[in-house]
């Protein structure tokens, strides 16, 4: 790879949790045996010297079992959390799906949060007016545009995440489970709206537990078990790898 071509670089990333031993019922009891120092951490180590580059305009999927670490991963690639060791190195505008709903205001209606989220991806009132009409229509919640999203089916939160997110024509777009939210027909939408992104040089750091999903999207990826690499390369071979390692 050309190191002018990266977009996402991840070196050696570790992420550590501290979790406590016992079970504690609320937070005023944890307070109290916080206080009296009564607590015992464990550590889990959620990712263990991770490492992959991602280049741009390239769409990277990300496998593994639930517990596996991707959702961690991505999330700390966004800059949500902050790895315990290592580094994550990104270049451009980043418009990160990696929770339904992540970003809204459940009492806003939809046209409040479409302008929220806009400002929270750094974008003007003024650039968000010229896409308004883009994002409702690709959403197809025009009759639910002025509906407080705490209405909202957990399709409709998608809809409208994955609408604002892919109008800001983001350098990378990171996806986690999004897709797997509503109905089919929006699903394909959603396919097609990502491939003409990752054309015209947006890099896609995807997350899908639909095998079939990352083997017809992407070029490349990794695999990840209880938090490590355990491989990484052509989409094709590592689909193969994983059916066989976990079918």
């Amino acid at each position: 790879m050309e190191t002018s071509n990266i977009i996402i670089d991840v070196k050696n990333v570790s992420m550590c949790f501290n979790m406590t031993t016992e079970k504690i019922s609320g937070l005023k009891e944890f307070m109290i045996k916080r206080l009296k120092n009564q607590i015992s951490y464990t550590k889990f180590w959620a990712l263990s010297d991770v490492s992959f580059r991602v280049e741009r305009g390239e769409l990277f999927g990300v496998l593994g079992l639930n517990g596996a670490g991707k959702s961690t991963l991505l999330k700390t690639v966004a800059g949500v959390l902050k790895p315990t060791e290592g580094s994550v190195s990104i270049r451009g505008r980043m418009a990160p799906l990696i929770e339904l709903g992540a970003g809204f205001d459940a009492e806003l209606t939809a046209r409040e949060n479409i302008y929220l989220n806009g400002a929270i991806l750094g974008y003007s009132k003024k650039e968000m007016n010229s896409r308004f009409a883009e994002i409702v229509e690709f959403s197809e919640l025009q009759e639910f545009i002025d509906v407080p999203v705490k209405n909202y089916s957990s399709g409709m939160y998608a809809r409208l995440g994955f609408a604002i997110a892919t109008s800001t024509r983001p350098d990378i777009l990171i996806v986690d489970e999004i897709l797997s939210v509503g109905d089919f027909k929006f699903q394909q939408k959603c396919e097609a709206k990502i491939s003409q992104m990752v054309k015209e040089g947006t890099s896609v750091l995807l997350v899908s537990h639909s095998i079939e999903q990352i083997r017809s999207l992407c070029s490349r990826g990794i695999i990840l078990e209880k938090g490590q690499l355990i491989k990484e390369g052509n989409i094709e071979e590592l689909c193969d790898f994983y059916y066989s390692k976990y079918s």
